[in-house]
């Protein structure tokens, strides 16, 4: 007898393998059965037939934030429906597990898009825990939605040794007594089954609150002895450093590399941020994947960039948005948490005339090329603007873009919303990125930007890419690779027991129709974030995954959530990496 019974699939296990046609029974959260002859069904509560539809193990999201909301509402519904049964969370340097929680709000929030006025409570009423044991332990006894993963962040393990002053303080070097309880505290995160450490060298990212606000993240200000001293906890142990280069001068990838390396030594396991086809570098992603490929291979380095299959399009309200952050008129404007300080600055002359220069300037770091052209108006008060590009109306009236856009932001504040694409807007260097081996595939940033970007079906957007070529007669790849780079490659690369369908392994799946990666799948919609008192989000639609199982147990079905998804245990899990 089987709990649930999923008959006439075309199963993938997960690990590149072909799809062939099976049974599986599922019992006790595990998958008692996989068989290419009927089961029987006697006594079955759920039997499920999957007829024309792909079956497969869950996908994992490697890359979310998620921090925050997984303690208010840990359903996390917005990837489940998506078919998502693994994230991880604690990306970016910015954990939720050593520091107060004042400081894990300020870390958090203005780098993460997720308003203050609602995380910081949260923490403060439900944050009770100070060590990674005891955060491992609430999470034990948490209801999950799907199973979580999670990095210690660079930031919080800053704070919590130096305090929030000093870890944003660039004349303070931490003491070798310092240096060495951030390495015991490392020890003890990977002891309660971490997946390593995350860290954050773009000096973009600032923190929130009244503090310290405007300063980087403290994981910017640490040199690379500091750095250094911490993956050597995480070579000997087998674990993972989770980085982010300085996109102001790019050099230090190589010093990520270098730490990846195995020469006369065990090799680093090092994921950087992000391999993506930027518009404002278009020369960058066709060479950079095979390079890094080049150089893992000659130097025993284990260095993977993480990319989206997706064009990278995203939304803005006024201008709360990271990308800001990128120059000095942005950066003053953003330190106003005030909306009429900030059109008060707008207005001012000298002000205008820096955001000119900004916008104009050519060359130097960016991620945002800063083309109004590609900048379109899709909601105002004034309706008239709607559809247009800021660049259009610009030379309509004869003004710099710069200056309409201030003066749209004076007149309408956060209600002018525009949207723009920044990276994978050529479809051939996307397919050959998601093909190329020294990438990762993730980065949907699962839970933050709420307002700016939504990225949950990620995984579902790659199997319809795949699907697209394929049937152009251009494959990409096969299907079944792309399955195992979402699911059995994640894992493994990892290092969590997650990704595979097994006899005798964890029944974390979903059912897929390959009928319905369709063109829904790019759309977007807004919906209230659950357990944030109705704050709206960016979120996915489409229905391409019909069924997801966490555990076992029937999660999502036909549009509709188990009814105790996120308030009882017995579905997602804490992973421990290498348990």
């Amino acid at each position: 007898m089987f709990d649930v019974l999923i008959k006439n699939g075309l199963f993938f296990d997960g690990t590149g393998a072909p799809g062939v046609l099976r049974h599986l029974g599922i019992r006790a959260g595990k998958v008692a059965a996989i068989s290419a002859t009927p089961l029987d069904e006697t006594g079955c509560a759920e039997v499920i037939d999957a007829s024309g539809q792909w079956l497969m193990p869950g996908f994992i999201d490697m890359h979310t934030h998620y921090d925050a909301e997984l303690v208010a509402a840990p359903a996390l519904k917005e990837s489940v429906r998506h078919g998502v049964t693994t994230v991880m969370i604690g990306s970016c340097s910015i954990s939720m597990v050593l520091s107060a929680a004042e400081d894990c709000s300020d870390l958090f929030t203005r780098v993460e898009s997720v308003p203050r006025e609602h995380v910081l409570p949260l923490l403060q009423a439900r944050k009770s825990w100070n060590s990674a044991a005891d955060y491992v332990a609430f999470l034990d006894q948490h209801p999950l939605g799907p199973n979580i993963c999670s990095f210690l962040g660079h930031s919080d393990l800053r704070v919590a040794v130096l305090g929030l002053q000093r870890a944003v303080d660039g004349k303070v070097r931490p003491s070798q007594a310092e240096l060495q309880r951030m390495a015991d505290l490392l020890e003890e995160a990977l002891d309660a089954g971490l997946l390593g450490l995350s860290s954050m060298t773009n000096p973009w990212d600032k923190l929130d609150g009244e503090r310290e606000r405007s300063k980087s993240l403290p994981s910017v200000y640490s040199t690379w002895r500091e750095y250094a001293w911490l993956n050597r906890v995480l070579r000997r142990r087998g674990r993972i450093h989770q980085g982010a280069p300085n996109l102001v001068s790019k050099l230090n990838v190589f010093a990520y590399l270098w730490e990846s390396m195995g020469l006369l030594r065990r090799p680093l396991k090092t994921t950087l941020i992000t391999l993506m086809d930027v518009k404002a570098d278009p020369w960058l992603a066709p060479i950079l994947g095979p390079l890094t490929r080049w150089l893992n291979r000659l130097s025993n380095a284990d260095f993977r960039w993480q990319t989206l299959p997706v064009p990278f399009e995203t939304y803005a309200d006024g201008m709360e948005f990271v990308v800001f952050e990128e120059f000095p008129a942005g950066q003053a404007a953003l330190h106003l948490a005030s909306q009429d300080l900030r059109s008060e600055l707008f207005r001012d002359p000298t002000y205008r005339r820096q955001f000119r220069q900004d916008v104009d300037k050519r060359f130097g770091a960016r991620v945002w090329h800063r083309d109004f052209d590609d900048a379109w108006i899709v909601d105002c008060p004034d309706a008239s603007l709607v559809s247009h590009s800021i660049g259009e109306l610009a030379r309509q009236r004869d003004l710099h873009p710069g200056d309409l856009f201030l003066d749209l932001l004076v007149l309408h504040g956060p209600r002018l919303r525009w949207r723009t694409v920044i990276a994978n807007h050529r479809r051939e260097v996307v397919e050959k990125l998601v093909c190329e081996p020294s990438t990762l595939i993730g980065f949907a940033d699962s839970g933050a930007h709420i307002r700016n970007m939504a990225f949950y079906n990620f995984a579902p957007r790659l199997l319809k890419l795949v699907q697209d070529a394929e049937q152009r007669g251009a494959a990409v790849m096969p299907i079944e690779k792309a399955i195992w780079r979402l699911t059995g490659e994640l894992g493994e690369w990892f290092g969590i027991d997650a990704g595979t369908l097994r006899e005798g392994g964890r029944a974390d799946l979903l059912l897929l129709d390959p009928r319905r990666l369709d063109d829904s799948l790019a759309t977007y919609q807004e919906a209230p974030m659950e357990g944030f008192n109705g704050l709206q989000r960016m979120v996915n639609r489409g229905d391409a995954v019909r069924c997801v199982l966490i555990n076992g147990r029937i999660a999502y079905r036909d549009g509709e959530f188990a009814s105790d998804l996120g308030q009882a245990r017995g579905y997602g899990q804490f992973l421990r990496a290498n348990a």
